[in-house]
């Protein structure tokens, strides 16, 4: 058979000729490109591509340019907090941040009144009470236990709080843990240097600045605090060394000076108002604004609920019965009087000491409220509101012991002007019982008869000087009783130069009036200028029987921890001025001046009492000065600018005030009698001795007929001298122009012609 030939037909696919078949190839040409590593091919666009790369490019720089920098900025962290670290003390060295020490004063009953510079007491948190540090810590740091002495978090709210209230970043809202605001009181480890600062107030104004710098700087100092103290210590220096307002440094000061206890001991709401302070120490101090404290005292209250240190009810008892001052906190006595004391010490124990001084005083607590309510009370009734006027008052004891001292209207003000020591001003007719002080010493007596007339004295290299009554009117001859009783000028001036200027100088002087005294004839008018301390002084030797006093609050000083004192009493009884009986005839006859003469508005009802009033010219200054047997005190009023004062004289508003202040701070005392001498015997007397015969009314000053025949035969006296002279009246050493004819009583007209009995008797039947 024959073997087919050709190719044979395919029905199907063959498995066989599929093994041997291969798969075609392609005809197509394969380009391969060159590949970097295994990365697949760059793909899109070119303007694409670049930005990507630019990108890559400045976070490649950024990156490793910020974490080197990073490293910088923690090495030199490091190194400061390193520094910072090795420069610090042990904690307990740092908890009185004072320059100075403080003057602590106490009353005559050993109760603090006042105190000077910036009190300190040392408190440490294992001791303080737990609510005040809670209080704190809720206050300043809630956070406090639980960060390195830096809180991101802290800063950052705070400055969006300021910035939300339109300040700036840092102003406002610090953020500062109380780790930071530790190493800002620490002023970052800086010491006072005096020649970059003027002062140590420039020097803390500095350190308390808030700026970027200082806040970038207070990091690693922070730092150094957390590393070297606990937070313990870290709190103790915080709590020690705040300033908290009116001059306390620190929680243990803050709680003596508002509510006299220690810090172991304050409430809950008292607690609050301390932790208050620290935000404004002067602006919410409760001595300040008491109702602004309790309101700043309320929202810590509120914080201190919220993180959960008081409970409900904690909260609502301590806001029903929210802190108050201590009594001497609230009374705040005695700033003028605390303010003397410190001048009248030495420095360096008082404003300049670097101790914690006690200083114990004379002042009374009591007695300077009382004569407080009474001044406000006159002004209140009887000063035009608005007026300016001016008040001084000073309270002694006659041995000179300052009792209490008003230096102006506003009694709540510390470092003021002191109106009471530091204002020289004229003192007027209330320096006129020197005069008669001198005459009585030198052996005149109560009842001796001068003449009140015109009168004018030649001064050398002046013009004459004709002295007039403020009344305008003479009264002819009068006793030198009823004459001081009057104040009567021109019959003062001519027992002066009887006397002798020298004479009532010195006896002004030794009985304390220190500044300086005219030469001139005005000397007897009160045209020299003082204190009202000093003339109350002056007054106190007049009631002590006529042995000086130097004025004084000082009695004991010590330092703070010393047993024995290092300074005693400062002041008191000095030398005999005037003999003891014309001390008792100058209190006899100023008692007149209140009984029944210019003084009248002073009368204490039935409590004997003697003083003496004072108007300066144009009524610049009025005065009352005066004394019971238990106390001495003294009154000024007038302006600071002398503008004159509006109808007020010496026996008005002065008079008033000085009859309120004894009233209130007698009350209770007993009525005791002043230690006088009063004229001996009855009727008319001629006394004599080396000096020329004076005529004496020996019955009462007040007797008509009496003083009438004295000046009768007065007059008789002296014409008998004129003839003896050749002529001339003489009645004052440096009288001229025949001033001193005698005058009818009541008239401002000369009598040349009238019989000398004559117009006696016609003083006597008209009444006068």
């Amino acid at each position: 058979m024959r073997k087919p030939t050709g190719t044979p037909k395919r029905t199907g696919r063959s498995p066989v000729a599929d093994k041997r078949t291969t798969a075609p190839k392609s005809t197509a040409k394969t380009t391969r490109h060159p590949r970097r590593g295994n990365r697949p091919p760059k793909r899109g666009n070119v303007v694409f591509r670049a930005i990507a790369g630019t990108v890559s490019l400045i976070w490649r720089v950024i990156w490793g340019s910020t974490w080197r920098l990073a490293m910088v900025v923690l090495l030199i962290i490091g190194a400061a907090t390193g520094y910072y670290y090795t420069s610090l003390p042990n904690p307990e060295d740092l908890f009185d941040a004072r320059a100075r020490g403080s003057v602590t004063m106490l009353d005559r009953e050993g109760k603090v009144f006042a105190w000077r510079g910036e009190t300190f007491g040392t408190v440490t948190s294992d001791k303080i009470s737990p609510v005040l540090r809670e209080a704190v810590i809720a206050t300043e740091d809630r956070r406090f236990y639980g960060h390195m002495g830096v809180s991101p978090r802290g800063i950052a709210s705070a400055i969006k709080i300021n910035l939300a209230e339109g300040r700036g970043p840092l102003e406002g809202n610090g953020g500062s843990t109380i780790t930071q605001q530790v190493a800002k009181l620490l002023c970052l480890g800086e010491t006072f240097d005096p020649i970059r600062w003027k002062n140590e107030a420039e020097f803390e104004a500095d350190c308390r600045e808030t700026s970027l710098w200082r806040k970038v700087k207070e990091v690693p100092f922070a730092f150094a605090l957390e590393a070297k103290y606990s937070k313990d210590d870290i709190l103790n220096i915080y709590m020690n060394r705040s300033y908290l307002g009116a001059g306390a440094r620190g929680f243990e000061a803050a709680s003596q000076r508002y509510f006299n206890k220690p810090a172991t001991e304050v409430r809950p709401a008292e607690a609050a108002m301390l932790a208050g302070l620290l935000k404004a120490p002067s602006y919410f101090a409760p001595t300040a604004n008491l109702e602004r404290s309790q309101g700043r005292a309320d929202v810590i209250l509120g914080l201190m609920h919220d993180q959960g240190y008081l409970t409900d009810d904690e909260v609502a008892q301590a806001r029903a019965n929210p802190a108050v001052l201590s009594k001497a906190a609230s009374d705040r006595a005695g700033g003028y009087f605390a303010d003397w004391v410190m001048e009248a010490g030495p420095g360096f124990l008082t404003s300049e000491t670097t101790e914690d001084v006690t200083i114990k005083t004379t002042f009374d607590q009591g007695i300077q409220r009382a004569a407080e309510r009474a001044v406000k009370r006159i002004f209140d009734e009887k000063v035009s509101e608005g007026s300016k006027a001016e008040v001084a008052v000073v309270i002694m004891s006659a041995d000179g012991a300052v009792r209490a001292m008003i230096g102006g209207r506003d009694t709540t003000v510390n470092g003021a002007f002191n109106r009471a020591i530091q204002a020289k001003r004229q003192t007027g007719s209330s320096f006129k019982p020197f005069v008669y002080a001198a005459a009585l010493d030198a052996g005149y007596s109560p009842s001796d008869i001068v003449q009140d007339g015109p009168l004018t004295i030649r001064i050398p290299g002046s013009r004459n000087w004709s002295p007039q009554n403020y009344s305008r009117r003479f009264y002819g001859p009068v006793s030198l009783t009823d004459a001081l009783k009057r104040s009567l000028n021109t019959a003062t001036i001519r027992l002066q130069e009887a006397v002798g200027r020298d004479a009532v100088r010195r006896v002004a002087h030794d009985f304390g009036i220190v500044s300086n005294l005219t030469t001139s004839p005005s000397l007897g008018l009160g045209a020299s200028e003082a204190t009202l301390l000093e003339l109350t002084g002056a007054y106190a030797g007049i009631r002590n029987g006529g042995t000086s006093v130097a004025p004084y609050g000082l009695v004991e000083l010590k330092i703070r921890g010393d047993e024995e004192p290092l300074m005693g009493q400062l002041g008191g009884l000095g030398e005999r001025v005037i003999s003891q009986r014309a001390a008792g005839q100058l209190i006899y006859m100023m008692q007149q001046v209140i009984n029944s003469g210019t003084g009248g508005r002073a009368k204490l009802g039935s409590r004997p009492a003697a003083g003496k009033t004072g108007t300066t010219s144009s009524y610049r200054d009025a005065w009352f000065v005066g004394f019971t047997e238990q106390y001495v005190a003294g009154v000024w009023m007038g302006y600071d600018d002398n503008t004159p004062l509006k109808g007020v004289t010496g026996g008005g508003l002065p008079a008033e005030i000085w009859q309120a202040v004894m009233t209130e701070i007698h009350e209770g005392l007993p009525e005791l009698a002043l230690s006088t001498v009063s004229p001996d015997g009855s009727g008319i007397i001629m006394s004599s001795g080396n000096s020329t015969p004076k005529v004496v009314t020996s019955g009462s000053a007040d007797d008509p007929l009496a003083a009438a025949l004295a000046g009768v035969m007065n007059t008789v006296e002296n014409e008998n001298q004129a003839r003896a002279n050749g002529g001339r009246v003489i009645t004052a050493p440096t009288e001229i122009g025949g001033g001193g004819a005698p005058q009818t009583p009541g008239s401002s007209n000369s009598a040349d012609s009238d019989d000398a009995l004559s117009r006696a008797l016609n003083g006597i039947l008209g009444g006068n």
